[in-house]
């Protein structure tokens, strides 16, 4: 006779995970931000660098701002949030997706490999004429990252950032809203919830999912529904974030 014996340890709970990420946790690593102390916009007002308006205004001034970011980023490296996470994903067998307002490689550095990037790719380029028509985006290879006036696009026009400015349209916001509609866990890191439509993720996210918020700073959730808040910074509340998905047996 076949006899039962009681498991010594609860399985793990294998759930579907989105992260959303914003400047905080590459600030971690050196990356400058737009906002706050320091910020990139008391050197270049938005409207300048982060516009089409200011791009057609002015495009040898915006296309050399994106190289000195490219040069930036060249000298920095994924931090303890970045690596959490991608063990994170590891854990949880890729039933994980990071979707980032970051234009940083960092996520993708540090392991992770279902990223979201709803603001663009600092390393890629594209089309002045039409910015999303992939036949005309590319990858910038090491020791080209310094992008002149006169470098063409396939249709033949200036090569651009591949960067979403303010007032156009996001192209993958669609794809991000399905993310979020799926979630078990929906873990929010580094952003100001400030920024749509980015900020207007949460609305998707279903009702019985539990939600987490990292950040030092006080940040106002605009769904207004139940939010377990962790007031540290990006590396040091993914540690205890890890320690409690661990506890529950969460892709542990």
């Amino acid at each position: 006779m076949r006899k039962y014996h009681p498991k010594q340890e609860e399985e793990t709970v294998m759930k579907k995970i989105v992260v959303l990420t914003g400047a905080g946790i590459s600030a971690e690593s050196g990356m400058a931000t737009f906002r706050g102390a320091g910020g990139l916009w008391n050197n270049y007002p938005v409207e300048q660098v982060a516009t089409p308006e200011g791009y057609r205004r002015n495009p040898g001034l915006v296309i050399r701002f994106y190289n000195e970011l490219r040069r930036q980023l060249q000298d920095i490296q994924p931090n303890g949030a970045h690596l959490m996470l991608a063990e994170l994903e590891r854990r949880c067998g890729g039933n994980m997706t990071v979707v980032t307002q970051n234009v940083d490689d960092l996520h993708e550095r540090a392991g992770s490999r279902h990223v979201i990037h709803l603001h663009g790719e600092l390393l890629k380029v594209t089309s002045s004429r039409d910015p999303n028509n992939p036949a005309c985006i590319r990858t910038l290879k090491p020791g080209e990252y310094e992008v002149k006036m006169g470098d063409r696009a396939a249709d033949g026009s200036q090569l651009r950032p591949f960067i979403v400015w303010f007032g156009e349209p996001v192209p993958l916001i669609e794809q991000a809203i399905e993310e979020a509609s799926r979630a078990d866990i929906f873990i929010i890191i580094g952003t100001s919830l400030a920024v749509y439509p980015a900020a207007g993720l949460l609305q998707y996210v279903p009702a019985g999912a539990e939600v987490y918020l990292i950040d030092p700073e006080e940040v106002a959730v605009p769904s207004g529904r139940p939010v377990r808040f962790i007031r540290k910074g990006a590396t040091e509340g993914m540690k205890e974030l890890m320690n409690l998905l661990t506890a529950q047996k969460i892709c542990s």
